[in-house]
Order: structure tokens, then sequence, then C-alpha cells
């Protein structure tokens, strides 16, 4: 399927080259295949891998780990929590940008993408990468999580020092992935406004985050998409 042969960022080229002519990614693009005949599918193919296009793996100090894509026209494109500029906040993301506002002093910024946050670094990573439109999850259990469960294992493997954001139990099952002796997870509940006040809100995650990196000696992440701070 093309839409499963983009250009795929060289450094996770290398590190998942086996899962790409694995039989179950072959059964994954033939499923897709059939999926696209039938239903829209989200995100375009061009914005499935853009997670690893936009953060190499070289250059990850944090993963941020979502669930599957928004299933709502123009809102997915290919990084966890993200939207396209231009496109209203699903809660979640408000949720998050509330969050990040209390913590930080930023004011909740104008656009939803979280772009400048992956090129800096923050690996926002969905555990399925595609859903049909209007059916949040349609897409789970086709083989995605076994593919995404490999990269954030090769983050473990490879790297040291990395950040884990998990929010809400899917994430926190995927702990076991993670070598805690090299690296640091960051755990609260999802951003939802249905468990937003279970320790969502006041868990700090972004200070905390830049807290640890600089203790590896790393750049902090500039959490910052509005132009100026709150006065």
């Amino acid at each position: 399927m093309s839409d499963l042969k983009p250009e795929i960022e060289e450094s996770w080229k290398i590190a998942l080259m086996d899962e790409f002519t694995a039989p179950y990614f072959s059964a994954l693009k033939s499923f897709l295949t059939e999926e696209k005949k039938k239903h829209v599918v989200y995100p375009k193919g061009r914005d499935i891998f853009l997670a690893l296009n936009s953060t190499p793996l070289p250059s990850v100090k944090a993963v941020i780990l979502g669930q599957d894509p928004y299933h709502g026209e123009g809102q997915a494109h290919g990084l966890s929590f993200s939207v396209p500029d231009g496109t209203r906040f699903p809660p979640s993301l408000k949720n998050i940008f509330k969050e990040m506002s209390d913590d930080l002093g930023y004011t909740i910024p104008i656009s939803g993408n979280l772009e400048k946050w992956a090129k800096q670094g923050v690996l926002l990573l969905n555990a399925t990468l595609t859903v049909r439109r209007g059916e949040a999850g349609s897409h789970q259990g086709k083989g995605w999580e076994k593919f995404t469960d490999k990269v954030i294992s090769t983050i473990s493997e490879l790297r040291v020092g990395v950040v884990f954001i998990l929010w809400g139990k899917f994430a926190q099952n995927k702990a076991h992935l993670i070598d805690t002796r090299k690296h640091t997870i960051l755990t609260a509940a999802h951003p939802s406004p249905f468990s937003v006040y279970r320790g969502f809100y006041g868990c700090k995650h972004f200070s905390k985050t830049n807290k640890i990196l600089l203790e590896n000696s790393l750049d902090p992440i500039d959490w910052n998409l509005s132009p100026k701070k709150m006065p």
C-alpha cells in the first residue's frame, strides 16, 4: 500500500527495518488497503508516520504517548494530542494547555499544532497510528500496537535519560517496555474531561520534565506555543 511506504526518517528506518518486513506489518497493510476502499481513514497517508519523521531517534528527549488518532474530520495529523493550525482544540488538548499554563505561566496558544514540541525532541506517539472516521479505536488490534511497542522499546534500549510521560491507564500499561534504570517515567490521569480532576491537573509534568532533562545535562523543552508569557 503506497500510504505505508512513505519516506521514513533514516534513523527510524534503520532501527525498525525488521518491523516493516514482518508478517504482521504485511497483514496491517492489507487491512488498511481494504479499509480505505470502504471508509475514510485518518490521518492522511503522508502523516501516518509524522511523529517519527518529526523526531529522529537520536533526538528523542521525551515521549508523550496517546492511544489513537482523533477521529473527527481535519483533526488527526500524525502527532498525539496535536491538531493542525486552525483546528478547534479537542477537550483533552484544551486540558493539556490549561495544565501547561498553570505549571509554567504561559498563555493558552492560539494553535493546537504541537510540531514545535516534536522538533525539540518530544516524540508525540499514538499507540495506533490510524483510525476510521467517526469511530474511535476502530484500528486497534490490527498490528499498530506491536509496531509502536517496538518504537518504545527501541528508545528504551538505544537512548539514555528519556522522560516517558504516561497519561492514563492505557499509556501506563506500556511502562513494562521502559528500562527505568536508564529512563524516567512520569504518570498522571488522562487529560480527558472524564479523568482530568483525578490527578492530571496539578501534575506539573512540563516543569518536571525540564528539571529531569537539565539534571541529565540536556537542553530543556520550550513548551511555550504562544508569543509571550502571561503578565
